[in-house]
């Protein structure tokens, strides 16, 4: 069989086996900047600065706001704000603001820019740093500060990660030598306690005779991914590789601006719905999702339901959104010898509130 089809079908096989975890991201419409002083023309700056700080959460970019309508929003900052608060960090005094979500969604779309919605996948990071030829785990207790660096980074993006905690759990089933030389087994399984759809390694060093770093990473499934390399600063490579997994990872799940427009009607099935709080709790994790306007049930039997989704849309980017729900689990036939990955499908297993 030709590789590039052998290829595809793991790929494909991959895709369909995997659980996604998705975490409900909650402070997309807010963000906190260091200002300063609070006088008013300080405080309007930072504002500004804010807005394009969620919109690069929203829309999984950072760099292309110079659509008239983000330019006139600025110029209006106070129509899009909800609130704002001063607050002190570490001798710094910061400002948080937060916007109202659906002027700033209406922003999105009248710019034509793509939209991100608050489900995204959990991403593990696996970190090991070689410094003075000791090699040892970035965590919170050994180096606090690239730690926050990768938190921090990940935030302004709007996406879930976990740095492992590395406590008695973690080094029972990972070594450094398995992260600095990406035995995926050992790490995925660890992760799993983290629930996280992706993971990462990566093991940051001085090559000899340079003051540069380098960060070596890649993604456990090591097949499907090839690996990265970035040098330089030791802080900015990190930046470096969480800019580039945020907005490579947007581009997967970003609902197409152009396809958005009319209000589509889709009716999925859902099984094991074992009672009438369970059909309630299901029709309501439909309806908060981003794109979802009204969920109606439509047929129940025995413990399947039907319910006929409005949203804004395509299909496949319904199904990316349902997929990223941990309450929903695609319909595998227990019946069929072979799975295949169906585009088509559009019934699911509740598994849980």
């Amino acid at each position: 069989m030709h590789s590039m089809t052998i290829r595809l079908i793991f790929i494909a096989l991959i895709c369909f086996t995997l659980t996604a975890k998705a975490v409900e991201v909650q402070n997309l419409y807010e963000t906190s900047l260091t200002v300063s002083d609070k006088s008013r023309a300080t405080r309007a700056k930072a504002s500004q600065q804010a807005l394009l700080k969620v919109l690069q959460k929203l829309t999984g970019k950072a760099d292309d706001f110079s659509h008239s309508a983000i330019q006139s929003s600025l110029r209006r900052i106070s129509d899009y704000m909800l609130r704002y608060e001063y607050y002190d960090m570490q001798g710094a005094t910061k400002i948080k603001v937060e916007f109202e979500p659906g002027k700033v969604e209406e922003l999105v779309r009248e710019a034509g820019l793509p939209l991100w919605g608050n489900r995204r996948p959990m991403i593990a990071i696996w970190m090991v740093i070689e410094d003075n030829f000791q090699r040892d785990f970035v965590t919170q207790e050994s180096y606090p500060q690239l730690e926050r660096l990768i938190y921090d980074t990940a935030d302004e993006w709007g996406v879930p990660v976990v740095v492992p905690l590395m406590d008695l759990v973690d080094r029972s089933s990972v070594s450094i030598a398995e992260v600095w030389g990406n035995f995926s087994n050992e790490v995925e399984s660890a992760s799993r306690r983290y629930e996280a759809e992706r993971v990462i390694t990566a093991r940051l060093f001085q090559p000899p005779h340079t003051s540069s770093w380098q960060l070596d990473w890649r993604y456990t499934d090591a097949e499907l991914f090839e690996p990265e390399q970035y040098v330089g600063d030791k802080q900015q490579v990190i930046i470096d590789m969480i800019n580039y997994v945020s907005s490579t990872l947007a581009q997967q799940y970003v609902i197409d601006p152009n396809q958005t427009q009319d209000v589509h009607r889709t009716v999925i099935t859902v099984d094991q719905l074992l009672s009438f709080a369970d059909v309630e709790h299901a029709r309501r994790r439909l309806l908060s999702m981003s794109t979802v306007m009204d969920v109606d049930v439509i047929y129940r039997a025995k413990t399947a339901v039907k319910f006929a989704i409005e949203h804004t849309s395509t299909v496949s980017d319904l199904r990316k959104t349902i997929g990223l729900e941990q309450s929903f689990k695609i319909f595998v036939d227990p019946r069929a010898y072979y799975q295949i990955a169906d585009d088509g499908n559009l019934k699911y297993n509740w598994v849980g509130r």
